[in-house]
């Protein structure tokens, strides 16, 4: 269970930090898709993102305060879910390009990693 967390981990890692900078950093091209935040809300959400990433890995990998991976992996889950729920409510087509199949996917599999970190596996 612990290679299968870590795999997760890692994958999420680069997706979260990968999300994070578009949102931080492009936003231009991100209001075209979706208005909903504001240029700062999105920037946010791309902070917490990128610092997000950092805390899946390093406290584990460095066994400097575990605790805050399950901790990291549940505020990404909470984050990405409710990203989720704007996509579904502003976003008319279910395809897989759409971005609430990703962002429900992302969200499941951080809670996983929180749950797993939390209860099954512990760093």
């Amino acid at each position: 269970m612990n290679v299968l967390l870590w795999i997760v981990q890692a994958a999420l890692a680069v997706l979260y930090l990968a999300g994070g900078a578009y949102k931080a950093f492009q936003f231009d091209e991100l209001a075209k898709q979706m208005d909903v935040l504001s240029r700062g809300g999105w920037g946010v959400l791309g902070v917490i993102e990128m610092l997000g990433a950092v805390l899946l890995i390093v406290p584990a990998a460095a066994k400097w305060m575990p605790v805050l991976t399950p901790i990291a992996a549940a505020i990404l889950a909470l984050e990405t879910l409710a990203i989720a729920a704007l996509y579904a409510r502003y976003s008319l087509t279910l395809a897989a390009t759409n971005p609430l199949v990703w962002a429900l996917a992302m969200g499941l599999l951080a809670a996983f990693v929180a749950y797993g970190r939390y209860a099954l596996s512990p760093a």
